[in-house]
C-alpha cells in the first residue's frame, strides 16, 4: 500500500514539475515525501533534479544545504554542496540566505579561517545584506587572533616574509583574496599584530567599498523587483520594463558573467514571457556562445513557454539563420500541428522560408494544404485571409496574375464576405497589372456596405472609404461619383460638420500603424490572433501563461528600412495600406535591444542548468559532489533541440 501511494505521489509531482520546474516549494514537498519513507538516495535524487530544473534559485540551494547538514556527517561533502550552489547564485543580490547558511555552518564548527574567507568572498559583490556582513566580519576580526583568521596559505606566506594578495595587495583596482600568486613584500620585523590586523581588515574594507559603489548603481533596479520568484500570475508592466532596463545597464557594463547571472535571475521571475528568452538567446548569439544560445532556446521551447507560438516562430527563424533547415521546418510544423493550427503568420513565414530555399512548389503546397484543412471547418475566419495571402504570394513570387485572380475568384464560393477580406482584395487589385476589375469590386463592396449586411456600421463605413480611395486612383469620373453618392447617402446624414472635418483630418494624418489597427478591429479567429491583440492571444494558454500585455520597444531604423522596402514592392496607393508588419516591432525578434559587443566566449566558470521535458530516474551517489573551481566548467549536459486579426500584407520574412 505504501509503495502504491509513493508511486502515485511521484507521478503527480513528476507531471507537475515537468510543467513548472521553477516552483521550488514543490521540490521541497516532493523531497519530504521521499524522506518519510526513509530513502535518503531518493531525497538526494529529487534535490539533484531540483537544482537542474531551477539552477539559479537561491531558495532551492538553501533547502538542499539544510538537508545536507541534517543528513551528512562529512564536513567536506557539505562544503562542496554549498560551493556548488554559490558558484551559481553566490553573486545574486538576494543570495544572503545561502551565505548565511554557510556561515552558520562554519561558525558551528568554529572554522575561523574558513569563516573569514567566506566573509571575504561575500564582500566582493553587492548584496542586500552587505553592511551586515561587513560589520560581522569586523566583529570576527576583533574577537579572534589574526593567526586563526588567516588561511594556511596566508599563514605560510606571512611566515616566509611575503604578503599575499589576500593580505593587502590590490592590483588594477581589483582585490583577489583567493589568488594563489604572492607578491614579494617584506614584512617589517617591527610590525605588530595590531598593524597586521589593521592591514588585513583594510583589504576587506576596500572590497566592501567597491561593492557598495556598484550597489549604488543598481539599487534602483533591485528595489523595483517586487517579485523575484516564479509565479503564474502576470507581472505588471513596470516590473517588466525594469527587467529590460536592468539588463540594458548590466550589458553596458560588459561583464558577461554578470550579464548571464542577471538573465538567469530574470528568467525565474519572467519565465512566462518569450521576449526575455528571445533577448537572452540573441545576446548569447552575439557573444559567440552558440552552445549557450541553443541551451537557452531549448529550455524556452521545451519547458517554459512551449505553448506560445511566438517562441517557436523565433526558433524557426533562428535555426534557419544558423543553417539548421530541418530544425526550422520542425519548429514551423510544431506550430501548424499542435501549438496553433491555422495561424496565418506561421504559414506565411514557413512559405517564405521555402521560397528562400528555392522550393516554390513546397511553398504553394503548404498554402493549399492549409486551405484544404480550413475549408473543412465550419465558418472558418482564417480561410478568407489564407486565400488573400496565397494569391498575393503566388503573384509576387511567380508573376502569374491570372492564377492569382483565379485563386481569389474561387474563394467566393468558400468564404463569407468580410471587411478584412474585401480590403485585401482591393489592395491586391492595386498591385495586379491592368485591366483592373473595378466593376467586380463595385458589386462586392456594394453588397457588403448595404445596411442589411453582416458587417458593423463602422466596418461598412471604413470599407466604403477604402474603396473611394481606390477609385480616386484607378476609377473614372462616373464610378467615383457613384461611389461618393452612395457613401454620402449611407453614412453622412445627420452627422455634424465638425465631426466630418475631424474624421477627414484623422484619416489622412493618422499613421499607417494606427489605420491598420483601426481597420482590423474586428473579432479575430484564434488562428489569426497573435501579436496585435497580445493579451487576448495569450489568454488561450493555461495557468496565466503570459496573460500580461507585452510592451515592445519602438521600431528600429533597420525595421523601418525593411518596411519601406516592402512598401515599394507592394506599390502602395494610399498611406493606409503600406506594407506594415503584422508582427510590429517584434518582427525583428529583439534586434532593437542594442546588444553590445561582448567577448567571443563565456568563461568556463559559467554553468547552466538543464531543463528536461521529463525527468528520468537518475542515480546520485552520496558524497560525490565536485568542488567547483575557476578552471572547472559547471555546465550540465546540453538538451536536444526540440489578437489583432492577421494582416494579409504583413512584411513577413
Amino acid at each position: 500500500m505504501v509503495l502504491n501511494n509513493i508511486m502515485k505521489i511521484r507521478k503527480v509531482y513528476d507531471a507537475f514539475l515537468a510543467e513548472f520546474p521553477l516552483c521550488y516549494g514543490y521540490w521541497k514537498k516532493y523531497a519530504d515525501h521521499e524522506a518519510r519513507i526513509g530513502s535518503v538516495d531518493k531525497v538526494v535524487e529529487v534535490y539533484e533534479r531540483a537544482v537542474q530544473g531551477v539552477t539559479y534559485s537561491v531558495d532551492i540551494w538553501v533547502l538542499y544545504g539544510a538537508f545536507a547538514i541534517e543528513t551528512y556527517g562529512d564536513l567536506e561533502t557539505i562544503r562542496r554542496l554549498f560551493e556548488r550552489g554559490l558558484a551559481y547564485v553566490g553573486t545574486d543580490y538576494l543570495s544572503f540566505p545561502l551565505w548565511d547558511k554557510y556561515i552558520e555552518y562554519e561558525y558551528m564548527h568554529q572554522e575561523w579561517s574558513r569563516l573569514a574567507a567566506i566573509y571575504t568572498r561575500v564582500l566582493e559583490n553587492p548584496n542586500q545584506q552587505l553592511d551586515r556582513y561587513f560589520n560581522s566580519f569586523k566583529e570576527l576580526a576583533g574577537s579572534r587572533p589574526l593567526s586563526e583568521l588567516r588561511t594556511a596559505e596566508e599563514a605560510a606566506a606571512n611566515a616566509s616574509g611575503v604578503v599575499s594578495e589576500a593580505d593587502g595587495q590590490v592590483n588594477d583596482g581589483e582585490v583577489h583574496p583567493d589568488a594563489a600568486e604572492q607578491t614579494p613584500n617584506p614584512v617589517s620585523a617591527s610590525s605588530t599584530e595590531a598593524e597586521e590586523l589593521e592591514k588585513y581588515v583594510a583589504v576587506r574594507e576596500e572590497l566592501y567599498k567597491k561593492a557598495k559603489e556598484f550597489d549604488s548603481k543598481i539599487i534602483g533596479f533591485e528595489t523595483a523587483i517586487r517579485r523575484p520568484y516564479f509565479h503564474v500570475r502576470p507581472l505588471n508592466v513596470s516590473e517588466l520594463e525594469n527587467w529590460h532596463n536592468y539588463l540594458d545597464f548590466i550589458e553596458r557594463e560588459g561583464d558577461i558573467n554578470k550579464v548571464v547571472k542577471l538573465y538567469e535571475r530574470c528568467l525565474i521571475a519572467c519565465a512566462n514571457y518569450p521576449e526575455y528568452w528571445i533577448r537572452y538567446v540573441l545576446y548569447m548569439e552575439a557573444s559567440g556562445s552558440m552552445d549557450l544560445a541553443d541551451n537557452t532556446l531549448a529550455r524556452a521551447t521545451q519547458v517554459f513557454v512551449k505553448r506560445q507560438p511566438e517562441i517557436h516562430l523565433f526558433a524557426a527563424r533562428f535555426k534557419e539563420q544558423n543553417g539548421d533547415i530541418s530544425g526550422a521546418r520542425a519548429a514551423y510544423q510544431l506550430v501548424h500541428s499542435e501549438i496553433s493550427p491555422g495561424l496565418i503568420e506561421a504559414i506565411i513565414k514557413h512559405a517564405n522560408m521555402e521560397r528562400r530555399l528555392g522550393k516554390l512548389e513546397d511553398a504553394f503546397s503548404l498554402y493549399e494544404q492549409v486551405i484544404a484543412i480550413e475549408k473543412g471547418k465550419e465558418h472558418s475566419q482564417t480561410l478568407p485571409m489564407l486565400y488573400a495571402q496565397y494569391s498575393r504570394f503566388l503573384y509576387l513570387v511567380s508573376g502569374n496574375a491570372e492564377k492569382a485572380r483565379e485563386i481569389l475568384t474561387g474563394a467566393f464560393d468558400q468564404v463569407q464576405l468580410s471587411k478584412p477580406f474585401l480590403e485585401a482584395l482591393i489592395h491586391f487589385e492595386t498591385i495586379l497589372p491592368p485591366p483592373r476589375q473595378i466593376d467586380y469590386l463595385e458589386l462586392l463592396v456594394n453588397k457588403f456596405i448595404a445596411p442589411n449586411s453582416d458587417g458593423t456600421a463602422a466596418e461598412r463605413e471604413d470599407l466604403s472609404s477604402i474603396f473611394l480611395e481606390f477609385l480616386s486612383l484607378f476609377g473614372d469620373v462616373q464610378s467615383i461619383k457613384k461611389a461618393e453618392d452612395r457613401h454620402a447617402k449611407l453614412f453622412l446624414p445627420d452627422r455634424p460638420m465638425s465631426e466630418l472635418r475631424k474624421r477627414h483630418a484623422e484619416d489622412f494624418l493618422s499613421s499607417d500603424k494606427t489605420k491598420l489597427a483601426k481597420s482590423y478591429s474586428g473579432a479575430p479567429s484564434p488562428g489569426q490572433s497573435l501579436m496585435g491583440a497580445y493579451p487576448n492571444a495569450q489568454n488561450q494558454w493555461p495557468a496565466g501563461y503570459g496573460a500580461q500585455p507585452q510592451t515592445w520597444p519602438p521600431t528600429t531604423q533597420a525595421q523601418a528600412q525593411a518596411q519601406a522596402q516592402a512598401q515599394a514592392l507592394a506599390q502602395p496607393w494610399t498611406p493606409g495600406y503600406s506594407q506594415q508588419a503584422a508582427y510590429g516591432a517584434y518582427s525583428s525578434y529583439g534586434s532593437n535591444y542594442a546588444i553590445p559587443q561582448v567577448p567571443t566566449s563565456v568563461p568556463q566558470s559559467v554553468g547552466y542548468g538543464a531543463y528536461p521535458t521529463t525527468y528520468p530516474v537518475q542515480t546520485f551517489p552520496q558524497q560525490s559532489y565536485a568542488q567547483p573551481t575557476v578552471a572547472t566548467a559547471l555546465t550540465p549536459a546540453q538538451q536536444p533541440a526540440a489578437a489583432v486579426p492577421q494582416t494579409y500584407y504583413g512584411t513577413y520574412y
